[in-house]
């Protein structure tokens, strides 16, 4: 089980949108450096909605070659479509990722029996450790905890992200899926709090400007010590709201850009960041000691 600081990375990008292979190169380089525990490639802050099938599989390979074991790479292979779902956690495991990362299907809104049903394909067709994802804000479709207990005894099923920033989940879960089954926040906001209440990690937006503070945040919670958590977050509280002042990915790409480790590129519909939030987010960054 991957225990800690899980980077939902970025998908550097050129400015006219084309993949940016060398700054992805120095992420990964920065992320092993940071001592981040994991990759998640091609999650939602890295765009997934935006690359197609082809790009989605290279962005991938690309990663996983650029780890070159030095880290795990967990690839984003979720789908509104099952059978896609399903040829992009091929593709995953295909390039070597450790786990993939499925978001609930989003847009055509699934009941829970089709969300369990969904799963259950993708985990009977592919033999890769998976973990399920949960972003209802994004999705407009909700797993819920009973649903997530359900699909817990398939041996390729083996976590869930939940990104609700709803703490009482946590209990739930643990006490629905089972102690070996991995719990991830997916809501930096909350997710001090989630590992102290029993979470194993947080795959994380801010970690990709803090890496090194959101790990230790993070041992210290998964420690139990929360005067150390605490404090160490409170740094981090600023990023943790700010990198959300517009839709994600766009201001975490401009913070990363800031720090020189990425080229300004962005894709459509999505925008560069408004010069109006600049500052705010630059603060943020300062009050973390990243810039």
């Amino acid at each position: 089980m991957l225990r800690g600081s899980i980077v939902a990375l970025i998908t550097p990008m050129h400015e006219d949108g084309g993949i940016d292979d060398a700054s992805l190169r120095r992420l990964v380089d920065f992320h092993v450096d940071a001592g981040t525990t994991a990759i998640v490639a091609v999650g939602t802050t890295g765009e997934s909605a935006t690359l197609d099938e082809d790009e989605h599989c290279a962005v991938i390979r690309m990663t996983v070659e650029m780890a070159d074991g030095r880290i795990p790479i967990i690839a984003g292979t979720g789908a509104n479509s099952t059978r896609e779902a399903i040829n992009l956690t091929r593709c995953a495991k295909d390039a070597g990722a450790r786990a993939a990362l499925l978001v609930t299907p989003y847009y055509n809104k699934p009941t829970q029996e089709g969300l369990y049903l969904h799963y259950r394909a993708i985990a009977e067709a592919v033999d890769i450790p998976q973990i399920l994802y949960n972003v209802p804000g994004r999705t407009a479709c909700d797993l819920l905890p009973e649903t997530a207990a359900k699909l817990a005894p398939i041996e390729t099923i083996v976590g869930i992200k939940d990104a609700t920033g709803d703490l009482t989940r946590v209990e739930r879960l643990r006490a629905g899926c089972g102690d070996g089954f991995a719990l991830y926040s997916g809501d930096d906001a909350t997710g001090c709090e989630f590992m102290l209440g029993g979470g194993d990690g947080v795959i994380s937006v801010t970690s990709n400007l803090a890496p090194r503070l959101m790990q230790d945040m993070c041992d210290a919670a998964l420690a139990g010590d929360r005067e150390n958590a605490e404090a160490i977050n409170r740094r981090l509280d600023a990023l943790h709201r700010d990198l959300f002042v517009q839709s994600n990915p766009i201001p975490v790409k401009w913070g990363v850009a800031e720090m020189g480790l990425c080229t300004k590129g962005i894709r459509l519909p999505l925008t560069w960041l408004s010069e109006e939030h600049h500052a705010r987010v630059r603060a943020a960054m300062e009050q973390a000691s990243v810039l």
